[in-house]
């Protein structure tokens, strides 16, 4: 049983500030751990104006002794903080015990990504095209790939905001804003095709989603992740092989091919220029690795700093 209290911060996160389900999802499994850590017995007894900083920091020691990571404990307590910001502006409690809990500090690691040939050898293979779920994996993968949209954006889509002829779609993003994605001929004609044999599968002809399981029902996030998990493997043999690799992909791709940045933002839907930023790492990371491989003078370096063990 979730705490009243709680409810009404999920339901402000979601109605009033328009986060999306997945990140209110997210906050509501943080804070009911942090609910049965202090009420294990009782949610009516949970009472958030009584709670410490240090009861916040014996959780932090649970979690620790329960193996999550640093990032996983600084996400939880970003949660809770959040939480009694909200608890604040109620009039519930008067101070935030998790303002005096110093987050955890880690590198940002940069983001994975694919290489444009290895997904060119997995959308150029043949698929039988009479196979619903081989053609409706394949529309994923490119779709994400060549857009790069957000999972949640692409099981969200919605069949009328796909326009073929003029190669663009309307995505719907975070916290619901509205932006203009476009694609190219390659993946409008994959599109058509993928229309046509979903409307003969269920016998829908106009739905409300784009992307439909056999059964005419909208695809959900695992369903996703597993599809383009085992599409992608069939290619490369790295660990993470997830759609938001398709977007890092997408990103790294447009920059190392001359795309602006200000471009890829927009269309990649996010909020700061930071966000974008971060895949200018990416391709002087791979400029850098490419230069050590091609130049001789920083091979003759190599081959001499090697030889003085």
């Amino acid at each position: 049983m979730i705490n009243n209290q709680i409810e009404s911060f999920l339901k402000y996160m979601r109605y009033e500030l328009n986060l999306s389900t997945c990140t209110v999802l997210s906050y509501k499994n943080d804070l009911l751990q942090l609910q049965q850590f202090l009420s294990p017995d009782d949610a009516e007894n949970f009472d958030p104006a009584s709670i410490t900083a240090n009861d916040l920091r014996a959780w932090i020691t649970r979690l620790s002794l329960q193996k999550d990571c640093s990032r996983t404990i600084r996400r939880k307590m970003q949660a809770t903080r959040a939480f009694f910001k909200f608890l604040m502006k109620q009039g519930i409690t008067h101070n935030n015990p998790a303002a005096e809990i110093e987050l955890a500090k880690f590198k940002t690691p940069l983001p994975s990504y694919l290489r444009a040939e290895k997904l060119d050898e997995l959308l150029d293979a043949e698929t039988s095209a009479d196979d619903y779920k081989a053609v409706l994996d394949r529309t994923m993968v490119m779709m994400l790939y060549e857009t790069g949209i957000r999972r949640a954006e692409l099981i969200d889509l919605r069949d009328a905001d796909v326009d073929t002829r003029r190669g663009e779609m309307k995505v719907h993003g975070k916290r619901n804003k509205e932006r203009i994605v476009p694609f190219g001929q390659e993946l409008a004609e994959a599109i058509a095709t993928y229309r046509d044999l979903r409307d003969k599968t269920t016998g829908i002809t106009h739905p409300e989603r784009f992307f439909l399981r056999p059964n005419g029902k909208p695809l959900y996030p695992v369903m996703v992740y597993r599809a383009v998990h085992q599409e992608l493997a069939s290619v490369s043999n790295g660990l993470k092989l997830s759609p938001h690799v398709l977007r890092h992909t997408f990103a790294s791709v447009m920059l190392n091919n001359g795309a602006e940045l200000n471009s890829v933002k927009e269309i990649m839907g996010h909020e700061s220029l930071a966000a974008t930023q971060v895949y200018t790492h990416i391709t002087f990371s791979e400029l850098k690795s490419n230069y050590k491989l091609a130049h001789p003078r920083a091979l003759k370096k190599e081959v001499n700093y090697g030889s003085k063990d």
